[in-house]
């Protein structure tokens, strides 16, 4: 993998690590993070050992979504005219919740500090959230008159239901990590020494089943999500027949498959 400037991956199976690395900009979004994160995933993807992912950020900030100064400027992701914009934003940003919806292994957000705009919709693409008591979280796209541009309102609404979401999008209220936890924004909040314990604690917990079962699980429960009951039913026995003749269902009953 090329050397990555804005996101940093590392392994140690069955654990993979993406840290978002512009502490400088608090972790905001750039052209070249949004390409890098993909590539973090499709590598985390690809190898075997890897069977779970934790998502987190490089200094004070987990991401602070836009950044401010090429807004100022207009340049980078915030080029162009209309019709350029939405092509950088659906070739760029946009990119990143395309990846995530396919990504097949669990991935936990282990947010260590400030999850603003862009950077609380990435968390909410989530699987799971770890929170480190301290930490801000807000959908603050309409302070600065803009929208959710990444389908954050679309990912929020799905987390903490719409009535919810909707008060949090239009008012651009920003929460601490217990209020996120009461509301079901976030799964766990601790204290920030601990953060990546606990993360690592759920993942290895994940890491521990088999990964067939654990990924078409993740996988039944998206794709039923918003599905007729019929659809869900069968997506569910297509899968059942599946995992119920692999060998790691076997093991799990006590069958010797070296036989």
């Amino acid at each position: 993998m090329a050397t990555l400037t804005h996101v940093r991956y590392s392994s140690a199976a069955p654990l993979a690590t993406i840290t978002l690395d512009r502490p400088e900009a608090r972790n905001a979004y750039s052209d070249e993070m949004c390409t890098q994160l993909v590539a973090a995933l499709d590598e985390a993807e690809a190898d075997d050992e890897v069977r779970c992912v934790i998502l987190t950020g490089a200094g004070k900030a987990f991401h602070a979504g836009g950044d401010i100064k090429a807004m100022r400027a207009r340049e980078g992701m915030f080029a162009g005219d209309p019709g350029e914009l939405r092509g950088r934003y659906k070739r760029g940003i946009q990119a990143v919740p395309r990846r995530i919806a396919e990504f097949e292994k669990p991935l936990i957000a282990a947010i260590n500090g400030p999850a603003i705009g862009a950077g609380l919709d990435l968390a909410c693409m989530c699987d799971l959230r770890v929170a480190a008591r301290g930490a801000k979280l807000g959908s603050t796209f309409v302070r600065v008159g803009l929208v959710p541009g990444d389908g954050g309102a679309y990912f929020l609404a799905r987390v903490v239901g719409f009535p919810r979401a909707l008060e949090l999008v239009l008012t651009g209220r920003v929460v601490d990590a217990d209020e996120a936890l009461g509301m079901g924004l976030v799964h766990e909040v601790v204290e920030p020494e601990a953060l990546m314990h606990a993360a690592c604690a759920r993942a290895e917990a994940i890491a521990a089943l088999p990964p067939l079962a654990v990924q078409l699980t993740k996988r039944a429960a998206y794709r039923s999500w918003g599905a007729d009951m019929s659809t869900a039913l069968e997506l569910a026995a297509s899968y059942q027949g599946i995992v119920q003749n692999h060998e790691d269902h076997l093991r799990a009953l006590g069958v010797d498959v070296a036989k």
